[in-house]
């Protein structure tokens, strides 16, 4: 059975938004339109508590963008977006929400930041999808979304290192590109054995 997984299509991704992906929007419409070609489709959603260790605005001094030290490493510090129950934490308002199986939230635990559908950026604490997927039988999976250097690329690297057979359909994501991540994300992720498509 093969999957589509819809990575963080949310408004505040999205041009106008808390941490906008240039050209974010412009996938919600092939998205959609890939939905019916898969058995199963499932949404995730960054969902973080406003104390979110990952928001520069929580490190006095700190600015977005810029790199500290977390107990799992190195950590990007952004912008406060997708603050639970929020506008912006919303799917984008024309994405068919109502297609999806199932929705991931992710990123609410406070201490800890969360790009992959599958993992806390600790790389142990699971989020249940990979469970989920066994369960139903599903082993095959197209990856769409925001953004593909970053949630998009840590989601397909787990999901291949689990076992899965992994593509992404770069023309349905948008990276934001800093310093390089998105070519450093296409090599990565190609060296893994998933299929850039």
């Amino acid at each position: 059975m093969h999957a589509l997984i819809v990575i963080d299509l949310q408004v505040d991704f999205c041009p106008g938004g808390a941490l906008a992906v240039a050209g974010g929007d412009e996938i919600v419409g092939p998205v959609n339109a890939m939905m019916a070609e898969f058995d199963a489709v499932i949404l995730t959603q960054d969902w973080h508590p406003a104390e979110h260790s990952s928001f520069a605005a929580n490190h006095p001094g700190k600015a977005p963008y810029e790199m500290t030290e977390m107990p799992y490493g190195p950590q990007v510090l952004w912008p406060v977006h997708c603050v639970q129950g929020s506008a912006g934490a919303a799917f984008h308002p024309r994405l068919d929400t109502d297609r999806a199986d199932l929705v991931i939230r992710k990123g609410f635990r406070p201490a800890i930041d969360s790009y992959s559908a599958f993992f806390e950026n600790d790389r142990s604490t699971p989020t249940g999808l990979e469970g989920y997927l066994r369960s139903r039988g599903i082993d095959t999976l197209t990856m769409v979304g925001l953004a593909l250097d970053f949630c998009v690329q840590y989601s397909a690297l787990d999901a291949a290192r689990l076992g899965f057979d992994v593509t992404v359909r770069e023309g349905a994501c948008r990276g934001i590109d800093l310093d390089g991540s998105q070519a450093a994300a296409q090599a990565a992720m190609a060296a893994a054995g998933v299929t850039l498509a």
